[in-house]
């Protein structure tokens, strides 16, 4: 068994640390709100108060880091309006752990990084495709990604995960009812936080490092027929589509996780 910091225990990082904590592994987990320490603690995590600026860490970060093996990164970039002074804010707080990351136990790390930082000039994406994001989140996170993948200190694996949907978490509440939706024939490519939590222990079980995984269900219908029959099973105003055809093709791939890790997605969930 191991010793684990999850640095963010959020939608993905708490389940994920209750999962582990089940396995036996023993968990450090951080969070940013003084509020949650006590939900952490009453799951069995060690918590931790931890902020990560683009200029400075919480002191305590060393603490949080100690006697783990692995680390675990699950923090978004959270991007609002680009300006100049602010481009590389996420990739500065990642390049911000690095000196406490080579100084403390920590001998891998898991990155959760997303497929956004694929671009959309591509129709079947696998590991091998060169990244060419658009967005600027994409843009972070791929730097973000290249900081911890050229450091020689530890092992990092990178997790990119599709579109994220839970029990409580699916895009068709924020579609149902709007109308004029665009894309309408491209193929979605999503991944459930069941499954994210399957893969992750895969990963940790397995040792498998050093590596790139694209994290996304063999499940690609298109958009529209995908959501207008989410909204029925879930009794919402169903979405309306352009009748425009668009030329987003872009299907991800997952078939190195089936294929290296042997893990089957739950469909079912879906």
């Amino acid at each position: 068994m191991k010793q684990i910091s999850i640095l963010g225990c959020g939608w993905l990082g708490l389940p994920l640390a209750k999962k582990l904590i089940e396995k036996r592994h023993t968990v450090n987990g951080s969070t940013t709100s003084e509020n949650k320490l006590s939900i952490l603690k009453e799951a069995g995590i060690h918590p931790f108060l931890v902020t990560v600026e683009s200029h400075s860490v919480s002191e305590n970060f060393t603490d949080f880091l100690a006697g783990s093996e692995i680390l675990i990164i699950d923090i978004p970039p959270k991007l609002r309006a680009v300006v100049s002074d602010s481009n590389m804010v996420f990739v500065q707080k990642i390049e911000n752990l690095i000196p406490f990351i080579e100084k403390s136990s920590i001998q891998k790390i898991l990155f959760v990084s997303s497929t956004s930082v694929y671009g959309d000039d591509n129709d079947y994406i696998t590991e091998e495709t060169i990244p060419n994001p658009e967005t600027e989140s994409g843009k972070q996170l791929l730097l973000a990604e290249k900081v911890l993948q050229n450091n020689p200190n530890f092992e990092t694996t990178i997790l990119r995960f599709g579109g994220l949907i839970g029990e409580d978490r699916h895009p068709v509440k924020f579609l149902a009812g709007k109308e004029n939706l665009e894309n309408p024939d491209a193929p979605v490519n999503l991944i459930h936080q069941n499954d994210c939590i399957g893969v992750i222990e895969a990963i940790i079980n397995q040792e498998k490092w050093n590596t790139v995984f694209n994290a996304v269900a063999p499940f690609h219908p298109t958009r529209e027929e995908y959501y207008t029959l989410k909204a029925k099973e879930q009794n919402l105003v169903l979405p309306k589509f352009s009748s425009e055809k668009s030329n987003i093709k872009k299907t991800i791939s997952g078939k190195k996780i089936e294929n290296i890790l042997n893990y089957q997605f739950q469909l079912k969930n879906y």
